[in-house]
């Protein structure tokens, strides 16, 4: 059972690193965008509170959830990681189609980005019974 747990929560913990680098590696690789950054604008999306709020979000998630399968009932954890995984397995599609339609090469940062919650839903619903 503590097997499942712990490779739960190092699912999330590379799932809430990945969704930091993706955003890292494409501001400091990419000709251009901090200089858009700066302007409080990227690719035509106007940078505000809004953003930064989906933004910490989608960082503090997967932080929190890495620590949940620790803490929570069994029932409780397993139903917790599937729910959340699946959302985060819709991002990780919306983010390969996004990839795939406007910058190929960062297909992998995001790849990976889809697999892990993948991963992460399927851990959870095989969760070993009592």
């Amino acid at each position: 059972m503590e097997d499942v747990k712990i490779k739960l929560s190092a699912l999330w913990v590379f799932l809430a690193v990945g969704t930091l680098a993706s955003p890292l590696v494409f501001a400091l690789w990419m000709p251009g965008v901090i200089d858009q950054i700066i302007a409080g604008e990227v690719y035509g999306e106007v940078l505000s509170e809004g953003l930064l709020a989906v933004a910490i979000l989608f960082l503090l998630v997967p932080m929190i959830m890495a620590l949940l399968p620790l803490y929570l009932k069994d029932s409780t954890n397993r139903w917790a990681n599937i729910i959340v995984g699946i959302v985060f397995v819709f991002f990780g599609i919306l983010g390969v189609i996004d990839s795939m339609m406007s910058i190929p090469s960062l297909l992998l940062m995001e790849v990976p980005k889809l697999v892990v919650p993948v991963l992460i839903v399927w851990h959870a619903w095989k969760w070993p019974k009592k």
